[in-house]
């Protein structure tokens, strides 16, 4: 053979050298496509000369029995003889590695020149100990080439000492986790320190990866000098796979259980098994669990319904599995799926174990379709909550080479315990939150009053899983005169304590608004009711602390006659008025302290609204948000308000799109209005002289006005009313009286005076004159009430008007 010299006798001290080797690259179809240094050297080819042409040019031997040998395999060994470019042939030992890549395969070939034997090492007993180390052991010259191996390590990498000397371990083992070893050397050739690091792959003498823990160390001649790298490996699998098996337990309480949701548990479950414990894992829950309703303590009995909650797989489409997620599955309580429900431990299978045929036998399908994806374990954990089934897991291997074991199904077991409690969790929080919801969906408004004052849409949407369910409300209550009262309000908490306390304080507001009081007043005595509840006890907790319960609250009261709008805020956020140009502002409100704190006045601002101004209550939960800028958000809710005022409906729509984060942390109310205005044609006012001879010109100009109205029907209804409630002002009340008479979707009579006197309902006796005026008013009209205002009190009586509804 020509190209070398003489081999050194003291590896250490003189390197291997490098044109021993020959290094070069082939496509799947024998062309070679690279030629190295080395090759050159050692066979004169250039690489111009052989890149494009068949290997099989180069070989000197039996062309046929090379390639037969390659076949199907992913490496191979042996002697092959070269031919050099002078003719002659050289031997030499062939190393040959498949290569697998996105565009193909190709082939590493590295061939090395016939060497002659080594001389025998000097002390047998250093050999020894370095022959049958209980590590594996290899010096490195250098340029990082093989010089020295012990059995361990050619066994590791399938080859013998003298077929690995003069290579590199890329070349020996090529994977990228060798190059990290090749790198770490080279840090020991540059700086003389130590290098340690930890791998983790397959070596052609092992059936399955492994994990290493690879040292690294420089060697030095006596005189100091650098001459080698000494490197020693050793097998940590059990460590390793004992530390990931820690790890991931660590990361199933980390990842599993951060929604409320089921769903999301079971995925969370799935998402985690696959791939670092199974290739495929599915989770099966009872159907009984979407109701919320108590499950059973103990295994259950009769025929049982699981719906396929999640899975996951390392293949696409998971055709593992022949039911869909969603779906729903029956057996009966003789089944195999029955009896792995109700079932206190987890079960390992092979899939030849006796077991599975009668499984197999009652799901062909699903049984079919593991086989067909070269299943070769399984394991069936169930999911037990607080003594309570909840379904079932499955993990499968079939891709990973080892089949599962006792420490895999104890880890399968931990996670899914963990798991089966957050899906109990959820369960219980799913439960009380749609208990919550709907106490709270039946204390709000069914459907929004009719009246002609206001236009009005509203929408409610509850906070996300996670949130919980608050106390926000909103409701439209018609007044006497044809006004309008709204109001809208946040209960400080969450869950059913505030959708109940929501309740109250919604009922609250209506008693106090059936009595006609203005905005501050309303707010002062809801203030008095929410400190009251502070101070019940319920009877399970004993003395409850005052402040627990808080409220915030914004009440309003709309004229469609004088087209005035008083206002009053107890904490809540201000509102907005969108004019008919389109133009939108907040209103100043005065700011007047939360529901509970006692002890602080409200007061009520009053504004003029010109016909089709839209007003805009909403609750914290539309302008706030995770990112706290809660005045850009308020420019976004004006911004969508003037875009889409022209439909009150798609305005909610179109302000709930543009403000409404992908997850709620709190409830949102919104409550738009537009604003009417009764024509003045409808509205018709006497100032009445306080005397008794005054009444007969009243009672004329009602019904003079009626016939105008043409509503003559209601015309002795209305005289007598107006006869009775004139007379009293007169003769009770304070001057000046005045009559107004409003058309609306009813016939409204009012007397106002200056007095507080209040008018009583009594029962006269037989022989009484009077006594009866305000029991007919009461009978006769299907309302009637007082209201009082800073400068005396309004006695008013609504009559329905025949063809409204």
């Amino acid at each position: 053979m020509t190209g070398h010299g003489t081999a050194p006798e003291d590896p250490l001290t003189e390197p291997f050298g490098a044109a021993d080797v020959v290094t070069a690259t082939t496509d799947e179809h024998g062309t070679v496509t690279g030629w190295s240094e080395g090759a050159r050297r050692l066979l004169g080819y250039r690489s111009e000369d052989v890149v494009g042409r068949p290997v099989a040019e180069l070989l000197a031997g039996d062309v046929r029995t090379a390639g037969e040998s390659l076949v199907g395999r992913l490496s191979w060994s042996g002697q092959v003889s070269v031919r050099h470019r002078d003719g002659h042939r050289v031997s030499g030992e062939l190393l040959a590695h498949r290569r697998v890549g996105r565009n193909g395969d190709d082939w590493l070939l590295v061939w090395g020149a016939a060497r002659r034997p080594r001389p025998p090492v000097d002390g047998i007993p250093v050999q020894w100990c370095f022959d049958q180390s209980p590590c594996i052991l290899a010096i490195f010259d250098m340029d990082l080439r093989y010089v020295r191996t012990n059995a361990d390590e050619e066994r590791a990498v399938g080859l013998t000492g003298d077929q690995l000397r003069g290579m590199r371990v890329t070349e020996a083992v090529p994977h990228p986790e060798c190059e990290k070893i090749e790198r770490a050397m080279r840090r020991v050739v540059e700086t003389g320190e130590r290098q340690f690091l930890e791998i983790y792959l397959r070596v052609p003498g092992e059936c399955r990866e492994h994990a290493w823990a690879i040292h690294l160390a420089p060697l030095y001649d006596p005189d100091g000098r650098l001459c080698g790298v000494c490197f020693a490996a050793q097998d940590t699998t059990e460590q390793y796979e004992a530390r990931q098996r820690l790890l991931l337990l660590n990361e199933a309480g980390r990842r599993i259980g951060t929604s409320l949701e089921m769903t999301v548990t079971a995925q969370q479950l799935a998402d985690l098994a696959v791939p670092r414990l199974a290739d495929f894992a599915g989770v099966d829950l009872l159907t009984s669990l979407d109701v919320g309703d108590e499950l059973p303590a103990g295994p259950v009995t009769g025929p049982v319904t699981m719906r396929r909650t999640a899975q996951q797989s390392v293949l696409l489409g998971a055709p593992e599995s022949a039911v869909e997620v969603g779906a729903t599955v029956t057996s009966p309580a003789s089944s195999t799926a029955a009896e792995w429900l109700a079932a206190d431990a987890p079960a390992l299978y092979r899939m030849t174990d006796p077991a599975l045929a009668r499984w197999a036998d009652q799901e062909p399908a699903q049984a079919a379709r593991l086989r067909a994806v070269g299943t070769h374990s399984m394991m069936v954990v169930p999911l037990r909550a607080r003594g309570a089934g909840l379904g079932i897991a499955v993990f499968v291997r079939h891709r990973h080479p080892e089949p599962f074991g006792a420490d895999d199904l104890l880890l399968a077991e931990e996670i899914t315990a963990r798991t089966a409690v957050c899906i109990d969790n959820a369960r219980r929080y799913t439960r009380e939150r749609t208990t919550a919801v709907t106490l709270q969906r039946s204390l709000l408004p069914q459907r929004l009053a009719e009246q002609t004052a206001l236009e009005v849409a509203a929408r409610y949407l509850p906070a996300s899983a996670e949130g919980g369910v608050g106390g926000d409300w909103f409701d439209v209550i018609p007044l006497s005169g044809a006004r309008i009262a709204l109001v809208i309000g946040d209960v400080v908490g969450r869950g059913i304590q505030a959708a109940a306390t929501m309740g109250r304080l919604r009922t609250a507001v209506r008693t106090l608004a059936d009595i006609d009081l203005p905005p501050d007043e309303l707010l002062t005595h809801l203030d008095d009711v929410v400190i009251r509840l502070n101070t019940e006890a319920p009877s399970d907790s004993g003395p409850q602390p005052t402040g627990d319960i808080g409220a915030t609250c914004l009440y309003a009261i709309y004229d469609p006659v004088s087209r005035r709008c008083a206002l009053a805020r107890a904490g809540h956020s201000l509102p907005l008025v969108c004019g008919p140009d389109d133009t939108v502002r907040v209103l100043d409100l005065p700011a007047g302290p939360p529901l509970g704190l006692g002890g602080l006045p409200f007061e009520t601002a009053e504004i003029e609204l010109p016909e089709g101004s839209v007003l805009a209550l909403y609750t914290d939960g539309l302008i706030g948000g995770r990112d706290g800028d809660a005045a850009h958000r308020l420019d976004v809710l004006r911004h969508a308000l003037a875009q889409h005022a022209g439909s009150l409906q798609a305005a909610c729509d179109a302000v709930l799109g543009a403000m409404l984060p992908a997850r709620c942390d709190d409830d949102i109310a919104l409550l738009l209005a537009r604003t009417r205005v009764l024509p003045a044609d409808r509205v018709a006012t006497w100032d009445i002289p306080p005397e008794p001879t005054a009444v007969a010109q009243a009672r004329a100009d009602a019904v003079g006005q009626l016939s105008a109205w043409g509503l003559t029907e209601a015309a002795f209804v209305t005289e007598l009313v107006v006869s009775e409630l004139v007379t009293n002002a007169i003769r009770y009340g304070r001057p000046p009286v005045r009559l107004r008479l409003i058309h609306d979707r009813s016939l409204i009579c009012e007397v106002c005076d200056t007095s507080s006197t209040a008018p009583h309902l009594r029962r006269a006796r037989m022989f009484d004159e009077g006594g009866r005026g305000l029991l007919l008013v009461a009978q006769l009209t299907q309302r009637w009430g007082t209201r009082y205002t800073r400068t005396g009190k309004t006695i008013w009586a609504e009559q329905d008007l025949p063809g409204l509804p």
